[in-house]
């Protein structure tokens, strides 16, 4: 099963159209850390990581991690050990809160690209995660809550997602 970026603005699987918003610059086959471009290609899902303090625990056939205050995701350019992982927030890399303040990760899926074979600078921390407003994201896929939680149903752990 294959999610679809049918154009900028909609993502398909099945018989599911869903609006979506992608990087602030579009799509891009020379993906780049902080370039606000989505990366192209076909890749497969992340666990899902869900706020338990916000959201009841939804119903899907991934893996689920409740994000906890300790947690972040690598995005130092210049660590080869972490970069594009999550991690510690105590560790001392440059890194994302996966506890936001916003709602933005209140649901969210790793897209696993730049992540078998990582390449420092190519680009990291690129999710699956909630928008209410539809803006363009720094290189993210993002939908509604109520369009998120519908693909949950939908996908496993064997979905892939096609950026083109």
């Amino acid at each position: 099963m294959t999610i679809v970026l049918k154009n900028k603005a909609t993502l398909q699987i099945d018989d599911f159209n869903f609006r979506c918003s992608i990087g602030k610059k579009g799509l891009s086959n020379k993906k780049k850390e902080g370039d606000k471009r989505t990366p192209k290609g076909k890749f497969s899902l992340g666990n899902l990581y869900y706020r338990k303090d916000r959201i009841v625990k939804p119903f899907t056939k991934l893996k689920c991690i409740p994000i906890k205050k300790s947690m972040g995701w690598c995005n130092d350019e210049k660590n080869k050990k972490y970069y594009n992982k999550p991690v510690n927030i105590n560790q001392k890399v440059r890194q994302e809160k996966l506890l936001r303040k916003d709602y933005k990760y209140d649901l969210m899926i790793p897209i696993n690209y730049n992540s078998n074979v990582r390449r420092l600078g190519k680009g990291s921390a690129i999710f699956l995660h909630l928008t209410k407003n539809y803006q363009p994201t720094a290189g993210c896929v993002a939908l509604s809550k109520k369009d998120f939680i519908i693909l949950l149903k939908l996908i496993n752990k064997k979905t892939q997602i096609k950026l083109t």
